[in-house]
């Protein structure tokens, strides 16, 4: 939390719906979403992929229903793991009505092109039915074809019409329980998209940039693209698309929410680029402590600085810090405050140990918050 006002995001006014457990829109927090690449008729294969998406934070996960292995599969995922799952649903109208029968807690489906209104209308019964939202997933390049007609090309303006066209579907049959996303892998398309679509209404977005590429790339695209949308107060919830896998994609989308001061989890190691001047290896260092302090959930900021340029200022702004010294010797920070020193052969073992003894405190401090509100709640409850 910042109480700088030039660190202020104002976010849009959206309307709120649920996925499963999740809140999307309004003032819930912005969620983290990847999508499985396993075949989903192999659900332990599945299943063992979320698992590992959810130690990374995830907190909603999409799996693709071609066929009727997968919606079969659909109800032993749903169980097994701790996230909402999302059907990734095309054209066909039964997979989504199969999909909501299995649990699935939201059906990702555009409704235009699911066949009559017939067919809307029983999809719309199953979500309603069985708790599922739905998220309208309109991408640049499956463009319909009367408005690749009418656009003569793929553009903001043919994004935004095919979403409300879709939505229009849903609404017909008053159905309010939706998300939208307008995604594109090119990035001026789909920023320009999500700003006309957030002023052409207010229902939850689904922010990301298709097809971004690789681990490397693909970051830098969708860092580019969703941060400018997220700075800007659009997006409700997000996935990184990046050929990479499924927990890759997570920890991208919580470097860039954090980033912006818009959540917080995990240890944030702000250090610097390294230099002559560096009192220690620098780089390696980092790459150590990033390995061994994934596990922290608990929100905590390291910096890491190689000589006293920049150190001492940096460690008045973390929770921890660590400064370059000469000979080996290596001032460590506590709140801002200079506190003791460190050598270059225990410094790592030594950083991981404040840091895990830091996340232990903050994570009584929760647990005992958690039990005095639940104490609190059945306190009402018993004297009504």
């Amino acid at each position: 939390m910042s109480y700088r006002p030039y660190q202020q995001i104002e976010r849009r006014k959206s309307r709120q719906i649920r996925v499963g457990k999740v809140l999307v829109g309004g003032d819930a927090p912005i969620t983290v979403q990847t999508m499985t690449n396993t075949l989903t008729s192999d659900a332990e294969a599945t299943i063992a992929q979320i698992r590992l998406s959810e130690v990374a934070g995830v907190d909603i996960v999409r799996v693709s229903c071609p066929d009727e292995e997968s919606t079969k599969a659909l109800a032993e995922i749903v169980r097994e793991v701790n996230v909402p799952i999302v059907a990734d649903i095309h054209f066909h109208y039964r997979r989504a009505i199969e999909a909501a029968k299995a649990g699935a807690a939201c059906l990702r489906i555009n409704p235009g092109n699911i066949g009559s209104a017939e067919r809307v209308k029983e999809v719309v019964k199953a979500a309603k039915d069985y708790g599922c939202s739905i998220r309208i997933g309109v991408n640049a390049g499956s463009l319909e074809k009367h408005l690749l007609e009418k656009y003569g090309e793929p553009n903001p303006e043919a994004l935004v019409e095919s979403a409300l066209w879709h939505a229009d579907h849903l609404l017909q049959n008053d159905f309010h329980e939706f998300k939208i996303s307008v995604k594109a892998s090119d990035v001026f398309l789909a920023v320009a998209a999500y700003q006309q679509l957030a002023d052409a209404c207010d229902h939850p977005l689904h922010i990301g940039i298709t097809e971004a590429g690789g681990k490397r790339t693909g970051t830098v695209k969708s860092s580019v693209g969703l941060g400018s949308l997220l700075w800007a107060g659009i997006g409700d919830t997000m996935r990184v698309s990046l050929s990479a896998e499924p927990a890759e994609e997570v920890a991208v989308g919580w470097d860039i929410l954090k980033s912006l001061h818009l959540r917080h989890r995990g240890v944030k190691i702000i250090s610097c680029p390294s230099c002559a001047r560096q009192g220690f290896d620098v780089i390696r260092t980092v790459e150590k402590l990033e390995e061994r302090l994934a596990h922290v959930v608990q929100p905590i900021s390291l910096s890491i600085i190689g000589c006293v340029v920049n150190g001492p200022g940096e460690a008045l702004m973390t929770d921890i810090g660590l400064t370059g010294g000469g000979a080996g010797k290596h001032m460590i920070y506590s709140t801002g405050k200079q506190d003791h020193t460190t050598d270059t052969d225990a410094m790592v073992e030594h950083l991981v140990g404040l840091v895990e003894a830091r996340a232990a405190i903050l994570q009584a401090e929760a647990d005992a918050k958690k039990a005095a509100e639940e104490a609190q709640k059945q306190a009402i409850l018993a004297a009504e």
